[in-house]
């Protein structure tokens, strides 16, 4: 194992350990000391990082500046470890971050979605049923991707309907109550997993081989679904990474919570506090991001800021 391996291992131990999930970080920066132990190199540099990116092939410039910025985090700890290490310049790939709009999904969407993965083959039917369920959850309670696979049985009431979120954004813990329809949908998979695999497993959604499921599973069925029914354009070499995301369904909850008050004619801004609480963002300007990405939301606080003001002149 090479110094560089070494240390990153290290360093993402005590990372995690501040609540910091990194899964994608970690994928990025092992591949990185791969191939710095590939070239024989015990320190980063900024040569050894535009090399490697030579290497990895094609990508857009967002996503090679948020490579660099993982080699900068891992760089800056080497450094302070060893001098030798160089930290590549923030500037080296000019971009700038720009959130992607989320793309919302009408309600006949999500129910393509939902009935199309469960008609996935696979042994007992249990990759469908799991898939299903997963989805449907997701897009019933705008819970993160990682929040949802990180559920174990225990943190599943089903008698009060109520999830425990022990593995939030950061560490964060919270609890967030489901319908009583999503409660039920909860249950019979429960049922059906209990006489499948047993009472010893520990994940409430197993994968078809009786294993806790993986980011990149759930993300590889939802775009298998999603090409089936057309919200994907089919692609060659099992490619899964244009169109709509999952992700996308947390966007979609937000933001249909959103219009039904707005809707319904309640103060959104007096209600934010609550869906920023529900869905675990550390601050309400995170959630209040949706109004701006949104069309149909911005027009519609819009017109509720004019009709204030308009009473406020009255006044």
């Amino acid at each position: 194992m090479s110094t560089l391996t070494q240390e990153l291992n290290r360093y993402l131990t005590v990372r995690r350990a501040l609540g910091y999930k990194l899964s994608t970080s970690a994928r990025i920066l092992h591949r990185f000391a791969a191939f710095a132990e590939s070239k024989g190199a015990n320190h980063i540099t900024t040569h050894l990082f535009l090399e490697w990116q030579k290497s990895f092939g094609r990508a857009h410039r967002a996503t090679w500046g948020a490579r660099l910025g993982m080699i900068r985090n891992f760089a800056r700890w080497l450094h302070a470890l060893d001098s030798r290490n160089e930290v590549p310049p923030q500037g080296l790939i000019p971009y700038g971050h720009r959130r992607v709009r989320p793309y919302i999904y009408s309600q006949q969407e999500i129910q393509s979605i939902v009935h199309a993965a469960a008609t996935l083959p696979s042994i007992y039917g249990f990759r469908a049923l799991t898939i299903s369920t997963f989805i449907g959850l997701v897009a019933a309670t705008g819970l993160r991707i990682s929040e949802a696979i990180s559920l174990d049985v225990a943190d599943v009431d089903l008698g009060l309907g109520i999830l425990r979120i022990r593995r939030g954004k950061l560490g964060k813990e919270r609890f967030v109550p489901v319908s009583e329809s999503t409660k039920a949908r909860l249950a019979d998979y429960a049922s059906e997993r209990h006489r499948l695999w047993g009472g010893d497993q520990e994940s409430f959604f197993l994968s078809e081989r009786g294993t806790r499921l993986t980011d990149c599973s759930v993300r590889y069925n939802f775009a298998v679904v999603c090409k089936r029914i057309g919200l994907r354009p089919p692609q060659r070499y099992h490619k899964h990474g244009r169109g709509p995301r999952i992700h996308d369904l947390r966007h979609t909850f937000a933001v249909q919570t959103l219009l039904g008050w707005y809707r319904s004619g309640k103060d959104a801004a007096a209600e934010m506090l609550k869906l920023t609480t529900y869905l675990g963002h550390a601050h309400p300007i995170h959630t209040y991001w949706y109004i701006e990405a949104v069309p149909e939301l911005l027009e519609l606080a819009s017109q509720r800021a004019i009709k204030s003001l308009s009473k406020e002149d009255r006044v």
